[in-house]
């Protein structure tokens, strides 16, 4: 009965505590500020009112020293880099052939033999490390090495090219003497008239091929070769005064009187109008014998410049050679012997002359 009792037409809504006037109010209220507090464009609207603003310079702030450290000196350019020359670039990489590689492995295994067997004489205590080695002669030779010979030891750093240069020297005055001679035999042999009066010159050259070689190398080349070894004064007065008369040889062999040895110019000249081939021959050997006197004067100042550099004189020669006389245990035997020979013949002298007068 109460659903007919109630009005068709009334509000639905009339009865509900949520619609009234002072709820609604204030709930519409709360909304509406929800919604226009939260924008979510704002952000983007903040970035870009800053990206318009001009930047901020922050204050600037007062440098501040440098840590002490110690002053280091650096180069003020950098060297150059390396580029090879042209030469280098045509010529190009050289690639070792299979022989080159071949010698290398034999220069190797040899160099190897020769130190196991150094290694086997230390060990067996019979290795001398100063042993005598020139002339190089082979080990079935029952002669063997005279001297001891090794520039790059024995020699200072500045005078090995010096010492080197007077050994080559050496040996192209030899080879000179060993050519003279063969020319010298063809010239003979060929029956020029007038030939070295009846081979006189023929065997003067035999003479000298027998002793110059060896004269030289021990009477001047020694001396030089031990007077830069030891810085020894008396050494270098011995070398001036052989090396001299060695340059006379040289130029006297240049010149080439006949008779004399020698296929020197006035020899080779001759020989040039009776026989043009062995003329010419005997006048190349004339320029050998000319290019060994420029050589020896040249370097016979060279030395000389060199002595002046050492330190050494005429009183340390004297010396030396004092020095070397009173320690040579030779000299000292024959010293010995002679005073008592003199002894012997004034003590014998003198009973003989006691005896005369008791008589």
């Amino acid at each position: 009965m109460s659903d007919y009792d109630s009005n068709p037409f009334a509000d639905p809504e009339a009865g509900n505590p949520f619609q009234d006037p002072s709820v609604t109010q204030v709930t519409g209220a709360a909304q509406q500020n929800f919604t226009e507090e939260f924008n979510p464009f704002a952000e983007q609207d903040r970035t870009t009112a800053a990206a318009g603003k001009p930047p901020v310079v922050p204050p600037p702030q007062k440098p501040q020293p440098a840590p002490q450290q110690p002053a280091v000196m650096r180069p003020t350019e950098e060297p150059p880099a390396y580029s090879p020359s042209a030469a280098q670039q045509a010529q190009g990489p050289g690639v070792p052939t299979n022989e080159d590689l071949i010698k290398r492995q034999e220069e190797l295994e040899r160099k190897a033999a020769e130190l196991q067997r150094k290694e086997r004489e230390m060990a067996a205590g019979t290795y001398n490390a100063r042993a005598n080695n020139w002339p190089p002669l082979p080990s079935w030779c029952p002669v063997g090495p005279c001297f001891y010979q090794d520039i790059s030891v024995d020699i200072p750093l500045e005078f090995q090219r010096t010492v080197k240069m007077m050994y080559y020297l050496w040996m192209f005055h030899s080879v000179t003497l060993v050519l003279n001679s063969i020319m010298l035999i063809a010239y003979f042999a060929t029956g020029i008239p007038g030939t070295y009066n009846g081979g006189v010159g023929l065997g003067v050259s035999f003479l000298y091929l027998a002793l110059f070689p060896m004269c030289s190398f021990v009477c001047w080349y020694r001396p030089v070769y031990k007077a830069f070894r030891s810085d020894s004064s008396f050494n270098f007065f011995v070398f001036f005064f052989i090396f001299f008369f060695q340059f006379v040889v040289h130029i006297i062999q240049a010149v080439g009187i006949s008779g004399w040895g020698t296929c020197g110019w006035i020899n080779s000249i001759t020989a040039v109008t009776s026989n043009p081939g062995v003329g010419a021959i005997m006048l190349i050997i004339a320029a050998f014998f000319t290019i060994s006197a420029v050589l020896s004067i040249i370097f016979l100042k060279k030395v000389h410049s060199l002595y002046r550099t050492t330190g050494a004189s005429f009183e340390k020669a004297q010396a030396e050679f004092t020095e070397g006389v009173v320690a040579n245990r030779g000299v000292q035997n024959a010293a010995g012997q002679f005073g008592a020979a003199a002894a012997k013949g004034a003590a014998r002298g003198a009973m003989g002359a006691a005896s005369g007068n008791q008589m």
